[in-house]
């Protein structure tokens, strides 16, 4: 099965081009990953599925100019979401040497000029404040906030890809934010919003 088979069943809309990209990227990430070992999807089925894990947001977000993704390890979500969202500015903070080596040449591979690879800690990372910072399996909550501060301001919203902790790591936040959690198999996507 090709992802446009896969992408079938989803309600992510992607023109013909953006989908060949994707698919040039499970290829490239599969052949990478037999020597780098840089993520546990060892298959292009799997890797389709984290592809679609990275895209399912998009059918419920708005759109960011700027976007940073913290702890990109080998694409997922930002790199996948730079190559779905071609008009958005796109920053993949991480600091593993061999996934920046990936990241880096999957980039020039793929002519993915809105995306730029920083070989650092988020922390590390200087920009003007995003539009959206996002992030998948990368510490909780309250403290990849903490990370980012420097870099986000009231207009920063942030997308992180969730397991099943989501509801305990909110509760201790809820307070000073307005958010959402969207389910789906697995994944809670939390989804905080800026302010408007």
């Amino acid at each position: 099965m090709k992802l446009a088979d896969y992408l079938k069943n989803e309600s992510i809309k992607l023109d013909e081009a953006t989908i060949q990209k994707l698919e040039s990227f499970s290829e490239l990430l599969h052949e990478w990953n037999q020597i780098h070992n840089l993520t546990g999807a060892k298959t292009i089925a799997k890797i389709y599925e984290n592809i679609i894990d990275s895209l399912y947001p998009l059918t419920f977000i708005k759109i960011p100019k700027s976007l940073l993704d913290v702890g990109t390890g080998a694409g997922f979500p930002g790199l996948i979401l730079g190559i779905a969202l071609p008009q958005t500015e796109i920053v993949l903070a991480e600091p593993l040497k061999k996934r920046v080596s990936f990241l880096k040449y999957a980039c020039i591979d793929l002519g993915l000029d809105n995306v730029k690879v920083e070989g650092k800690r988020v922390e590390q990372v200087k920009h003007e404040p995003f539009e959206m910072i996002s992030s998948r399996a990368v510490t909780d909550t309250k403290f990849l906030l903490e990370l980012t501060k420097h870099i986000s301001d009231a207009h920063t919203s942030y997308l992180f890809y969730k397991g099943s902790r989501v509801f305990d790591e909110v509760e201790a936040v809820q307070h000073q934010l307005s958010y959402d959690i969207v389910q789906k198999n697995q994944r809670n996507y939390l989804y905080i919003k800026a302010d408007q």
